[in-house]
């Protein structure tokens, strides 16, 4: 059918209540932000989420998709055992660009695991509450280099576009993890400039300047979200749209953007 909804979510694991308890007050902006996303990815009524995250099955040369009958989250890493959403898998749009990518030659592996990470499990917590019929599909970056990640990104947009459901894309990923000097990387210099510099790429489309960005500063800003939004920059190539910040914040020293693009 088509794609019918993109945008750029962040994870902090402390925003799953169990979690995050009495801190979640502290990141009540992306709360927020996010009950006003899952309200417009509603409206969008999409049949499949696909969503990119850094935290999944990693491998350096190829990029993952995760096909699964049924998924399921799982935060024990963060001291939670109970909270257990459930989620149907999509099985037809992988092939698609599975076979898309193999005549390509772009470096694709195939993996089936119920358990989400987190970087999928929290934007669909807030995201797909109501929308228990969606199905969900996984997808993995690697270490190859920027413009294959938004070429990949690109392929796969093409075979959305060929498919017969409606599809919406959830780019997952924190910015620079830097930002203070209680941050999870410490601090640097790189990852404030990171932040305002990615911020200022995506409102005004410029994907070439995400390219040519230097990658001593991007590494230095700690981030894990650049190749999720490089492969996003891809899906929407040749989409006329509109970017809107939602919201950002870094309570922790870590920066949270949360972010739509409407078409």
């Amino acid at each position: 059918m088509s794609l019918v909804f993109a945008a750029i979510t962040p994870h902090p694991p402390l925003l799953i209540p169990t979690i995050g308890k009495e801190a979640i007050k502290k990141l009540e902006k992306t709360k927020k932000a996010m009950e006003k996303m899952e309200e417009d990815l509603y409206l969008a009524r999409p049949d499949i989420i696909m969503v990119i995250s850094p935290h999944g099955s990693y491998f350096k040369e190829a990029f993952t998709i995760n096909i699964c009958p049924e998924f399921e989250t799982d935060f024990r890493d963060f001291g939670d055992l109970t909270t257990k959403t459930k989620f149907k898998g999509e099985m037809n749009l992988s092939v698609l660009i599975r076979e898309e990518a193999r005549d390509e030659d772009f470096p694709l592996t195939m993996i089936s695991e119920k358990g989400l990470d987190h970087g999928s499990g929290i934007p669909l917590y807030y995201l797909t509450r109501h929308l228990p019929n969606a199905a969900v599909l996984p997808i993995g970056f690697c270490d190859l280099d920027w413009k294959t990640h938004l070429n990949f990104g690109y392929l796969i947009k093409e075979q959305i576009m060929r498919s017969q459901k409606r599809v919406a894309v959830i780019a997952s990923g924190d910015l620079s993890h830097a930002l203070s000097n209680d941050a999870p990387a410490g601090y640097n210099q790189a990852g404030e400039e990171f932040d305002k510099k990615i911020q200022e790429l995506l409102s005004s489309r410029n994907t070439v300047g995400m390219l040519q960005l230097d990658k001593n500063f991007v590494n230095d800003a700690s981030e894990c979200g650049f190749r999720s939004f490089l492969m996003l920059m891809g899906i929407l190539r040749g989409v006329n749209f509109d970017y809107k910040k939602y919201s950002y914040e870094s309570p922790f020293g870590v920066g949270y953007l949360t972010a739509n693009f409407t078409f």
